[in-house]
């Protein structure tokens, strides 16, 4: 299937908004449509479109994987609430733990993470609400590296070949597909999102599981979300397009209270990007990376080494896994 890019530069927002909300209407009827919101600017562009196509017809939900970041939950169903949606939390974090049980490799975690989420959870939500449509955040920029098989984005179906009504039961609606995230972050200003949503850095759709090498268990994830949510406070302010703590497999020799330890690694990578095709590492001064590190080091038991990515998009991804 063949998609129309249409460029950040082409973009009319309003013309935009009206015709999405027009064929998102057209397309649900008079039947339900669930928008599975996490927060990221895809989403909630996204349930916006929805909200405002659909009001009542359409349910919102922040599936609670445990697999997000610390506190967002409660954000994302405080931000919406104020901005007139009523956002739903489904505890599904046993679900996700268990499919992701013993896999180390990549591409099958990012499988484990798409059939749990489609498969399980989203089936069982469009089935208790009678909702026969799914509203998600695709943008091209998935749909051409899944495609290209760089990695297997969660929400790429039919490119693949894969009818989402006949693998799930129901149909999933795509209304930013043609756009890159420069676009998105436009529609999302344009339809009155608040700044925290529409700069946001990006989120990858498997969430922490695509920043833990190896194994993704609830201790692991604790780790990372830890050293991201310090990467996050003190690279907010940088202007780069997105930043992250990645854990790493191996154990590495450090030294804690003076004794030989064989500890974590962190690595912390910072990009500059327009759209996220391509990307290089942030020039960061020293004493930003020497106050991560300290306070990764210091705050997040047994880590005793902290690493800067310096290698560009490609041949390095902006996500380790």
């Amino acid at each position: 299937m063949s998609i129309k890019e249409i460029k950040a530069s082409e973009l009319d927002p309003e013309k935009f908004i009206d015709e999405k909300i027009e064929e998102i209407s057209k397309t649900v009827g008079e039947g339900f449509g669930i928008s599975a919101l996490s927060g990221g600017v895809d989403s909630s562009t996204v349930t916006i479109l929805g909200h405002k196509a659909l009001g009542t017809k359409l349910k919102v939900y922040f599936i609670d994987n445990g697999i997000m970041r610390q506190g967002e939950a409660e954000n994302i169903i405080s931000t919406f609430g104020s901005l007139g949606v009523t956002v739903e939390r489904i505890n599904a974090q046993e679900k996700f733990f268990s499919a992701l049980k013993g896999i180390v490799d990549p591409e099958k975690k990012r499988e484990a993470i798409t059939q749990t989420f489609y498969k399980d959870v989203f089936a069982d939500i469009l089935r208790e609400s009678n909702a026969r449509y799914l509203l998600q955040g695709t943008i091209l920029t998935d749909v051409e590296e899944t495609v290209a098989g760089i990695k297997r984005q969660h929400n790429v179906f039919e490119q693949l070949g894969i009818n989402p009504e006949e693998a799930f039961g129901y149909r999933i609606v795509e209304p930013l597909i043609q756009l890159r995230k420069d676009g998105v972050r436009i529609i999302a200003k344009s339809l009155g999102l608040p700044e925290s949503i529409y700069n946001r850095p990006p989120f990858p759709g498997p969430a922490l599981a695509a920043r833990v090498i190896g194994e993704v268990t609830p201790e692991r994830v604790e780790i990372v979300r830890k050293a991201t949510e310090i990467v996050e406070e003190e690279l907010e302010n940088t202007g780069a397009f997105q930043y992250m703590a990645i854990l790493h497999n191996d154990r590495v020799t450090g030294i804690i209270e003076g004794k030989r330890n064989f500890g974590l690694q962190i690595e912390i990578r910072c990009w500059d990007s327009l759209d996220a095709r391509v990307a290089t590492p942030t020039n960061l001064p020293y004493d930003i990376l020497s106050k991560i590190s300290k306070r990764i080091t210091s705050e997040i038991d047994n880590v005793v080494s902290v690493t800067y990515n310096i290698s560009c998009k490609p041949p390095s991804t902006m996500e380790a896994v």
